[in-house]
Formats: structure tokens, sequence, C-alpha cells
């Protein structure tokens, strides 16, 4: 998708991104271009990140934590072993998207998911207990997301899992990513978004949607 040819207007609504690295930059800059209204925050003052938010995602706004949380759509993109630092409290009742992965590698053996067999997601569910979660974007590169974006209709497009218990959350979700220029593919409850975290046929691959729904029944026969 050609970012750059799109003109901004901000006309789908507005979309709280928290966390201000790769993957939540990726996510916000591709939303500025789809036409929603997009406000970062971190865990610093909102005046302390304009300058790089300015520069890095332009059309998108720095915000504080609240005013980010107060969007129709919540994308939460911090380092997964800081996901307790996001208030439960200010996300309550908001759809969210959990755009998260566990990687000992870089977060270190925690022992919230390394003693747990649910999925992340779930485990991220039950500290953000009052909100809706949806399982995606955690299965693409954050430098993936802007090459690989392109329209609906588009041949061999890329597809998103989404996984979630509400499903009018998950079908606000999917209009986001397809918003965004992805084809979307219900792999079902929250549970079921164990089938693309990393170390899966699907995190390592790039899929269209056919492919992504062949391999997510796949993982349903073999669990």
């Amino acid at each position: 998708m050609d970012i750059g040819a799109q003109e901004f207007v901000a006309t789908r609504g507005t979309v709280g991104i928290l966390g201000a690295g790769r993957v939540g930059t990726a996510i916000a800059r591709l939303a500025v271009a789809a036409g929603y209204r997009v406000k970062i925050a971190t865990s610093k003052p909102a005046a302390d990140n304009a300058l790089i938010i300015e520069i890095v995602t332009p059309g998108a706004e720095a915000a504080d934590v609240p005013e980010a949380a107060d969007s129709d759509l919540v994308v939460v993109a911090v380092p997964l072993h800081k996901y307790k630092s996001v208030s439960a409290e200010s996300l309550a009742g908001k759809v969210v998207i959990d755009a998260m992965n566990y990687w000992s590698v870089t977060d270190g053996d925690i022992a919230d998911f390394e003693a747990d067999e649910r999925s992340s997601s779930e485990v991220v569910a039950a500290h953000l207990a009052a909100s809706r979660i949806v399982k995606s974007f955690n299965h693409i590169g954050y430098h993936e997301m802007e090459p690989d974006a392109a329209a609906p209709g588009t041949a061999d497009r890329r597809a998103l899992a989404v996984a979630g218990d509400d499903a009018d959350a998950k079908e606000r979700v999917a209009e986001f990513i397809d918003a965004l220029g992805f084809d979307v593919v219900d792999a079902g409850d929250l549970a079921a978004g164990k089938a693309y975290e990393p170390g899966t046929d699907i995190f390592n691959g790039r899929l269209n949607s056919d492919e992504l729904s062949t391999k997510l029944r796949g993982s349903l026969v073999t669990a």
C-alpha cells in the first residue's frame, strides 16, 4: 500500500496505542493513512513524547495513557514483561487488541507465561479482566506491516488472524485490520490464539486468507 499517496483524513474513529516501539508505531502509521485519529501513549508524559511521535508517526498525536485508553479501539503493544503496568481500570469495557508476544530471549523467563499452559493473550486477559481482548498483529513483523499492506481485493493479500471471546469485539477489530490493508481470518476463541504464537508455522509464515485458514484448521486437528 502506498502510504505516502494517501491523504490524511481522520474519519474512521479513534485508535489508542499503548507503546511507541516498532510494532506500535508501524500500526499507528497504517492507521493514520487509513483515516483513523491515532493517539500514542507510553509511560512518559505526552509532552515528553510529542517530538518523536511527530517525527516517527506523522499525523498521530502524543497522548497520556488515560486519553489514549479512551479511544474506540486500543492496541497494547508494550514489551510483554510490562503487561501488568497497563492499567486494567483505564481499559475496562474497551476493545483491546493484544499485539504482544512472549519472548523469553528478550523478556527473560516470566513465570506468568512459563508456568501457564494458556495462550499469552489469555494471561493478559486475566489482568485486563474487564476488557474485550482480541489477539492479532502478533504474527507479522513490524517491518512487514507497511510493505505488505494492500487494498481489499488485491491478489494474494496477506491475512492476519483474530482470536477472542467477544464476537462483536472481533468484528470491530476485523474492520480495523481490513482498513489497514490485510484480510482477516477468525481463529476462534482467545485460547485459539496459541496457534499463531512464536514458534508456530503461522507465526513464521506470510499467508493469504486461504493459507491461513488451512493452517488454523490444521492446528485445531493436532491440538
